[in-house]
This record gives C-alpha cells, structure tokens and sequence, in this order.
C-alpha cells in the first residue's frame, strides 16, 4: 500500500462517525503531487513554509508548478503570480477531486506560519465577507484582553489589516463588496472620522445595544481612506457597484475626510 512520504503511515485517517456515536472510521486521506509522491493532506501543509518558496516536491525535489510563475524567496509576502499552480490528484472521504490547486492553501499557511499575527486578522475578514456584526465586536474586545506572549494584533491594527494575500484590501473593502451595510456602519463608526450625526439611528442603537463607545480616530488612521492594490478605496468600488450603495455615495459617507 502506498504511504504517506512525510510520516510513512497508510493513506488513511480517522474521523468521526455520523452516527453520533464515539466510534472512528477510517477514510483515505491522499494527495497526490504531479511528481508522483503521496501525501497525507496535513503533512502535506506541515511542509507549507518550504514549499511556497521553492515550488518543489518536499521528498523528490521535481518541481511542480505549473508554469514558471510563482512565489519569490525575496517577497515577504510569498503571493503566487498569475496563473501558477499547484494540480494534484486528492482523494478523501468525499471522493476524488481532480486538478486540484494547492498553491493558493499553500501559500496563506506559509504566510500565517511566518506572520502568526495575522491568523485572527485573516478571521475578522472573513466576518467581515460574512456580515457577523456580532463575531467581529468579539474579535476586536479579545484583542485589547490579550495577555502573555500570544501573538495577536491589537484592535487598532485589527481593523485596519489589510490582506497582503487579498490584494491588499481592508475590512471595508470586503464589506463593501459582500453589500453587508450592517459591517459598514460598524466599521466607520469605530475607524473613521465621519460625524456622528451622520449615521442611521438604526446603526447608532446597534451600537449602543453592544456597548461599542465611539473612539476618537485621527484623519490619518480613517479606514475610508485605506487603498487596496489597485489603488481603490472603499468608496471607489462601492461606486463600480451602485445598487445598495448609491444612497451612502450621495451622502458622502464612504468619502474620506467627510
């Protein structure tokens, strides 16, 4: 039987069984990299930091991208150039998915695994994406309690990331993208220098229900004027969109400095 080219153990690995009950089963667990070499998923991504860079199997060194393009040893950010890829052949308990691109999986571990700040980051954009006005208020409150040599941005830092790996957008882009206004609100409410009076009282009960003081932000630390890769803040795709925005653009919410 063909083994796992990290650990040496069966392409197996247990899970739980749907049935609600402790039992394990065994399902398979195999990718397969366009050398040939095998691997469980995991040990696979264990090898993520090494991988991103040289493009290379871990076990046989044969090159795997494919084309040329591809992540730089010098770019601290190890973002995959256009159209490089990964393909495998990766078998699991859903089946078997065929071409399947590792690179972009690879690449954000590598980046996590040498920016482990940036992990709870990464998650409040993803609520951001997903509207949870609740998840991103909790997230911002853990970051001002944390203690000890856990690595973690403070809140300030928090809602002003932006995602070298997402084309360097911010929060604000994202929210502004997915049409989740309730995130909107939030966010120049707590990161922007827009005037209270401006806002919804339907926006300024919400945050008074979750107990979100407002704190004073200078013109520079304003989130609407953050830009992403293209050059685009907030306010300028949320123009390209229309629709839901259109009355938020009128009134000049999205404009920095306003």
């Amino acid at each position: 039987m063909t083994a796992c080219k990290v650990c040496e153990e069966p392409l197996m690995i247990e899970v739980d069984n749907d049935d609600g009950t402790d039992d394990q089963q065994m399902v398979p667990d195999d990718l397969e990299l366009p050398c040939g070499c095998h691997y469980h998923w995991q040990c696979l991504l264990d090898q993520a930091a090494e991988l991103a860079i040289s493009l290379q199997c871990p076990s046989c060194d044969t090159g795997l991208a494919a084309n040329t393009a591809g992540p730089s040893a010098t770019n601290p950010s190890l973002q995959s150039a256009h159209g490089a890829a990964i393909l495998t052949r990766y078998t699991n308990e859903g089946g078997v998915q065929e071409n399947y691109d590792i690179l972009p999986t690879i690449t954000e571990e590598a980046y996590l695994e040498a920016n482990p700040e940036a992990r709870p980051a990464r998650a409040y954009h993803v609520m951001c994406s997903e509207g949870d006005v609740g998840g991103i208020v909790e997230l911002l409150r853990d970051a001002e309690r944390v203690e000890g040599d856990e690595p973690m941005m403070n809140a300030a830092k928090l809602i002003r990331y932006q995602d070298p790996l997402g084309d360097s957008k911010s929060g604000l882009h994202l929210a502004v993208e997915k049409s989740q206004e309730e995130v909107v609100w939030l966010l120049l409410w707590i990161a922007s220098t827009l005037r209270t009076e401006a806002f919804p009282e339907p926006a300024v009960q919400a945050a008074h229900v979750m107990g979100i003081q407002r704190p004073s932000t200078l013109e520079s630390e304003d989130i609407r004027a953050l830009t992403d890769n293209q050059g685009r803040t907030a306010e300028a795709i949320a123009a390209q969109m229309g629709g839901l925005w259109t009355m938020l653009l009128e009134s000049g919410a999205l404009h920095p400095g306003t």
